[in-house]
């Protein structure tokens, strides 16, 4: 879709990237750090200065105790901490729980390691998790459970309660979970994010998964890390090793600057966010579309009207005679019959994009408005 937004000259709201730079003393510490040598291999499981804030930030955000030499490795993006720990902590034939809709890597992920999936659907208007769903995929013994939250692209967070049942459920089972926290700064409404280490025993079970790409507008510096416990780290540094070696030298050190930020930087981005988030919904309200409101994350979940076939006959529509580029959600699914009328939005873009993206959409609210109109 960026592709084609490309060709189009669309504005591109398909990809999680945004259309704006980032601080300005971020890209001034990764110069800085390119000039002083940082040019050459990190240590493979990423560099001290970097693991030791890394170690104080999941401290006091997170609430998860992290040895920087033991229990954190740094990766290409958390896309790459995923894909570790999944090679890294299965064998071919165990079963790895995913939710559906999922971010796109994880499926790919798990075939891969030649893993059997198992899904459990988000339901209803209010895309809510399927519990049943979940106790009965547990039930068959799952190596892992893939979880993201806040959880792209539905935009839900996951609360206490929830995470008090996946706990058990790992627990009963002796399930390994994998928690991809990457939007774990943008949160509405008064969510609150919750690292599932943090719940009842599930320290010593699970993989905290974060990076740099969303909170500081890195998406191209490919700079992540997991946190687990020293056993589940052994195995992670081993496939991050054979895959990757290490991540960007110079952004680890640069990043160091930016896990330093004071607490006003996370509470300005999220607002920043927010004002973004509403913008985009009434856009989308005064166009007539139905969708679901976010809790977290960037992206918004919309459905297509009843007049096209599906949500890739309402995305070609957009990008071709509208000028903005979406993502079909079905790619996300699993059951393409729950995501085959959906679209995702992502709205991490300039203000001024967004309301470019606003005078588009009104063609639509117009024709809407035509359809809806009483008769005389």
């Amino acid at each position: 879709m960026t592709r084609l937004s490309d060709q189009y000259g669309a504005i591109n709201l398909s990809q999680g990237m945004p259309d704006f730079d980032p601080p300005s003393q971020l890209i001034e510490a990764a110069v800085e750090a390119m000039r002083h040598g940082s040019n050459q291999y990190s240590v493979t499981w990423g560099e001290k200065d970097l693991r030791d804030a890394i170690s104080k930030k999941v401290k006091e955000y997170n609430g998860i105790d992290a040895d920087p030499e033991k229990n954190i490795t740094v990766t290409c993006g958390s896309t790459e901490a995923v894909a570790s720990a999944v090679l890294g902590l299965t064998d071919p034939g165990d079963r790895i729980v995913v939710t559906d809709p999922f971010y796109e890597n994880y499926v790919p992920d798990a075939i891969i390691a030649g893993a059997e999936l198992l899904y459990v659907p988000f339901l209803g208007r209010d895309l809510k998790l399927d519990e049943e769903g979940l106790k009965r995929a547990m039930e068959k013994h799952p190596k892992l459970i893939i979880l993201n939250t806040p959880n792209n692209p539905t935009g839900r967070v996951m609360n206490q309660d929830q995470l008090k049942l996946i706990a058990d459920l790992c627990e009963e089972e002796g399930t390994t979970a994998i928690v991809d926290e990457i939007y774990e700064h943008i949160l509405y409404e008064g969510r609150e994010h919750i690292s599932l280490a943090s719940v009842s025993n599930m320290h010593e079970r699970t993989v905290t998964v974060s990076g740099a790409s969303k909170t500081y507008s890195v998406t191209g510096w490919r700079v992540g890390w997991a946190t687990a416990e020293a056993t589940l780290t052994d195995a992670i540094r081993k496939v991050h090793d054979y895959l990757s070696i290490c991540a960007p030298h110079p952004f680890q050190e640069a990043l160091v600057t930016a896990l330093n930020f004071p607490r006003t930087y996370y509470d300005k981005l999220a607002e920043m966010y927010d004002k973004k988030r509403r913008q985009v919904l009434k856009s989308l309200d005064e166009a007539y579309i139905e969708c679901h409101r976010p809790e977290g994350a960037y992206y918004i979940l919309a459905n297509a009207p009843e007049e096209y076939k599906d949500g890739e006959d309402f995305a070609k529509h957009l990008l071709k005679d509208i000028g903005v580029a979406v993502l079909p959600a079905a790619a996300l699914y699993h059951d393409k019959e729950l995501g085959k009328r959906k679209i995702r939005l992502a709205f991490c873009k300039k203000d001024t994009t967004l309301q470019d993206v606003g005078r588009r959409l009104k063609k639509l609210s117009a024709k809407s408005k035509q359809k809806v109109a009483p008769k005389a």
